[in-house]
C-alpha cells in the first residue's frame, strides 16, 4: 500500500497549500478595508505566523476565533494568553481529527486508482476468472448473511409431532367446518396462511422402505399407510376380493395365477367399446385414463402392462386413503375433490374417464359434475360408469334410483354423448367427435357452449362452470385421429404448431434431455454418496436398474424429462407439474400422452407424505425466487421433504448462486447434498440430494 499512500500524501500537500493562499487573500482585503496605520510588514509577518499554525482555520468557523485574531484596533492579541492557549488546545484536537479523516480519504482514493491500474494491466487474466469469482462471492455473501442472522437461523429443523405423520396441508374438513365452509366444500382444498408446518414429518415407527418395482405394486407394508383391517374389509366387493390383509403387509392378487376378476372387468369394458380386449385400447386412441374414486388403484395396476396410464383422483381421507395406498403401490394418484371446483387440468386432457362405485351423485347441482367430466374428456373419448344404480333390478326397486338414472341418461344425451352399451352394472358413453352436434341440439336443450372468456386452459381450482368447454380449442382432435402411442409422445409438426413450437426446437429439447437422463442415472449411484451407509442386507443396485418408480417433475416445461426416461426404458412414471407462475405447457404435456397438473409451489402439493422416490426440477428456483419472491425457499424445501420418501432423491438444476443458497438449506433438512458442475455450462449447477431415513423413537 506504499504506492497509493504516497500518491495520497502528495494530493493532501497540494490541498493544504491552496488553503493557505485563500486565507492570506482574505486577510489582506480585511487589512485594506479597515485602513489601519499599523506597519504593513509587521502585520503580514504575524499573519503568516497564524496561517502556519492554523492552516485549516477557515473550515472551522467559531465565534471565539476573534479572541486570537486581529483586534478592533488592528493589533494581534497575545498568542500566549490563557484563553488563547485553551482555544489552541481545542483547535488542535479538531485539527488532528480532520487530518486523520483526510488521510483516510486520500489513502482510499489512492488504493482505488492503484486497483484500476492493476486491473488494466491484467485484464485478460481477471476476465477469465471473473465468473467463478463472482459466483463464489455471491455464495460467500449468502453464507455470511446467514451467519450474521444468528445461530438460530442455521440450526436444523425440528421434527413434527407423531400426529402429523400423515398430515396433508390444505385438507382439513373439521377446520373448514369451523370456518363456516359446508355443503360438501369442506372436503375441498383450502390453503390458508396457517396450513404449512415449519417442521419435518417423520415416518411411522414401523415404516419400511417399499419393495422395488414391480414387486411393490402387489405387496405393501401396512405400517407405511394409515389403514386398518376393518377399513380393508369394508371396501367395495371387487376391491376386497383383490386384497389380502396380513399382520404387517397387504398383498394384491392381480399377479396371482388364475385370479382374473380385474382382467375380466377390463375385458368387458373393451368389448363394450367394440374392441377385442384391453390390449387394443392403444389402437383405438386410448392412452390416458382418469379414474375417479379409484379404490386402491386396481384398474391402473392391471392396465399398466398394456402401456395405459391411469391417474387416480379421490377426496382426502384421514385414514384408509385410496390415494395414499395407490401411490404406495407405485401408481399415479393425487388428491382432488370432485364437488365445487374444477380439476387442475386443462380441457380435453384424458382419453377415458372411469367411475366405479365412486360415490358421486351425478344428478346433483343440475348435472354440473357431468359437465366437468365432459370438459376434461377428449373428443371421441369414453366415460365408463359402474354402479348398482345402472342395474335393472336395482332401479326398479327404488324410485329415487330410477329418477337419478333417468336424469343421467337424458343429460348425457344433451352433452352429445352416445351410449354405446350397458352390461350388468356398467354403462359406456362416447363423447362426440363433431362440434356440429351441439348446434344440432334442440334450443334450450342442455348446457350452452362456453365463450372464449370462460373457456381457459389454466383452470387452477376455479369454480365449476355450467357451460360446455373446449369446443373452440385448436386441440379439439378426436382420439381416433391422434398419433397412436408411443409415437404420440413425439408429436408431429402439425400438433407442435398448435402449441406454438417448431420441429427443430422440439428435437433439440429431446436430445438434451436424453443426454441429461444418462448423466442423472450415473449421478444417482452410491459412488457420489459413498459415505451413506447401505441398508443391512440390501445392496444398492447399479444404475439404471429400478432405482426409482414415482417421479415428481416440479417444473416440467415440455415434458422432456418424462419422454427421455421412457426412451431410456426406465420403469417409472412422472407427475409433470407446471407452476402457475410460468408458461402453461400442460396441454402440450397431456397431448403427448403423459399426466400432469397445474400447481402453485407457494402452496402444499395435493398428496400424502412419503409418496415420491425422486423430485426433479430445472429452473424452478429461478422462476419462483429469481426476481419476485412470493414465499420463502425454505418453505418449498420443507414441502419437498414432506412428499419425498425416506432415502429418496432430489435433483435440481439452476443458476449457481441459487443452487449454492439451496445447498445451505439442505443442512437444515438433514439431507445429504452434493453440488455438481455441468459440463460446458459455467452459469448453472446441479444439486443432488438424498433424504435420510430417520426413524421415530418408540416411547
Amino acid at each position: 500500500m506504499s504506492r497509493p499512500l504516497h500518491r495520497g500524501v502528495l494530493g493532501g500537500g497540494q490541498f493544504s497549500a491552496n488553503s493557505h493562499d485563500s486565507w492570506d487573500d482574505d486577510s489582506q482585503m480585511k487589512d485594506k478595508a479597515e485602513k489601519n496605520d499599523v506597519d504593513r510588514k509587521s502585520t503580514i509577518a504575524d499573519h503568516t505566523y497564524l496561517s502556519i499554525r492554523q492552516p485549516f482555520w477557515f473550515l472551522f468557523t467559531d465565534n471565539s476565533s476573534s479572541k486570537h485574531g486581529l483586534l478592533e484596533n488592528g493589533f494581534i492579541s497575545d498568542p500566549f494568553g490563557p484563553a488563547v492557549l485553551r482555544n489552541r488546545h481545542k483547535f488542535t484536537l479538531l485539527l488532528l481529527r480532520f487530518s486523520l479523516l483526510v488521510i483516510v480519504i486520500i489513502a482510499l482514493t489512492g488504493s482505488f486508482w492503484w486497483t484500476i491500474s492493476i486491473t488494466t494491466s491484467y485484464r485478460g487474466h481477471i476476465y477469465r476468472g471473473y465468473r467463478r469469482l463472482q459466483q463464489q462471492l455471491v455464495s460467500d455473501l449468502v453464507d455470511v448473511g446467514k451467519i450474521s442472522l444468528g445461530s438460530t437461523r442455521l440450526k436444523e429443523l425440528e421434527y413434527c409431532s407423531p400426529e402429523s405423520e400423515n398430515y396433508v396441508p390444505c385438507f382439513n374438513a373439521s377446520e373448514n367446518l369451523a370456518l363456516g365452509i359446508s355443503d360438501g366444500q369442506e372436503y375441498d382444498r383450502h390453503c390458508g396462511p396457517g396450513s404449512r408446518q415449519n417442521c419435518l414429518v417423520l415416518p411411522p415407527v414401523k415404516y419400511k422402505i417399499p419393495l422395488r418395482w414391480p414387486w411393490g405394486r402387489d405387496l405393501i407394508w401396512v405400517a407405511n399407510i394409515n389403514i386398518t383391517a376393518q377399513e380393508v374389509r369394508s371396501s367395495g366387493s371387487l376391491t376386497k376380493r383383490m386384497m389380502m390383509y396380513d399382520e404387517d403387509q397387504i398383498s394384491f392378487r392381480s399377479a396371482s395365477p388364475g385370479y382374473d376378476d380385474m382382467e375380466d372387468y377390463a375385458h368387458q369394458i373393451a368389448e363394450m367399446i367394440g374392441l377385442r380386449n384391453e390390449s387394443n385400447f392403444i389402437q383405438s386412441g386410448v392412452r390416458t385414463i382418469l379414474d375417479i374414486g379409484c379404490g386402491y388403484g386396481n384398474l391402473g395396476a392391471h392396465l399398466i402392462s398394456s402401456e395405459l396410464l391411469t391417474m387416480c383422483i379421490a377426496n382426502y381421507e384421514a385414514s384408509g386413503s385410496q390415494v395414499q395406498l395407490t401411490l404406495e403401490r407405485g401408481l399415479p394418484a393425487m388428491l382432488s375433490s370432485f364437488t365445487s371446483k374444477q380439476l387442475p387440468y386443462p380441457s380435453l386432457s384424458f382419453d377415458m374417464i372411469h367411475c366405479a362405485g365412486c360415490g358421486i351423485d351425478w344428478d346433483q347441482k343440475d348435472g354440473i359434475l357431468l359437465v366437468e367430466v365432459d370438459r376434461v374428456l377428449r373428443p371421441g373419448g369414453y366415460f365408463v360408469w359402474t354402479s348398482q344404480l345402472t342395474s335393472s333390478q336395482q332401479y326398479l326397486r327404488k324410485k329415487e334410483n330410477q329418477k337419478e338414472w333417468n336424469f343421467v341418461h337424458a343429460f348425457a344425451k344433451n352433452l352429445c354423448w352416445e351410449m354405446l352399451s350397458q352390461q350388468v352394472d356398467t354403462v359406456v358413453w362416447k363423447k362426440t367427435s363433431k362440434r356440429s352436434c351441439y348446434s344440432a341440439r334442440k334450443s334450450s336443450s342442455g348446457p350452452s357452449l362456453c365463450s372464449r372468456g370462460h373457456d381457459v386452459e389454466s383452470p387452477y381450482y376455479r369454480s365449476l362452470q355450467g357451460c360446455i368447454g373446449g369446443t373452440q380449442s385448436q386441440r379439439w382432435i378426436p382420439i381416433e385421429e391422434r398419433t397412436k402411442w408411443p409415437d404420440r409422445a413425439k408429436l408431429n409438426s402439425k400438433e407442435l404448431a398448435i402449441h406454438g413450437l417448431n420441429s427443430d426446437d422440439f428435437a433439440e429439447d429431446t436430445l438434451s434431455w436424453n443426454s441429461a437422463v444418462r448423466n442423472y442415472w450415473s449421478l444417482l449411484s452410491p459412488v457420489i454418496f459413498s459415505d451413506h451407509p447401505k441398508r443391512p442386507g440390501d445392496e444398492d443396485p447399479s444404475p439404471p436398474f429400478n432405482m426409482v418408480r414415482n417421479v415428481l417433475d416440479v417444473n416440467a416445461h415440455f415434458g422432456g424429462f418424462n419422454a427421455a426416461l421412457l426412451e431410456a426404458k426406465k420403469s417409472v412414471w412422472v407427475m409433470n407439474v407446471i407452476p402457475t407462475t410460468g408458461n402453461n405447457h400442460l396441454p402440450l404435456i397431456l397431448d403427448r400422452g403423459f399426466v400432469g397438473v397445474l400447481h402453485d409451489w407457494c402452496e402444499a402439493f395435493p398428496t400424502y407424505p412419503r409418496t415420491y422416490d425422486l423430485v426433479h426440477g430445472v429452473g424452478l428456483l429461478l422462476l419462483e425466487f429469481g426476481e419476485k419472491q412470493r414465499c420463502e425457499m425454505l418453505d418449498v424445501f420443507i414441502e419437498i421433504d414432506r412428499i419425498l420418501r425416506p432415502e429418496g432423491w432430489v435433483v435440481l438444476q439452476d443458476t449457481a448462486p441459487l443452487i449454492e443458497f439451496a445447498r445451505t438449506l439442505t443442512t437444515r433438512l438433514k439431507w445429504e447434498a452434493r453440488v455438481v458442475e455441468i459440463e460446458n455450462n459455467s452459469d448453472e449447477r446441479l444439486l443432488i440430494c438424498q433424504k435420510s431415513f430417520v426413524k421415530r423413537q418408540t416411547m
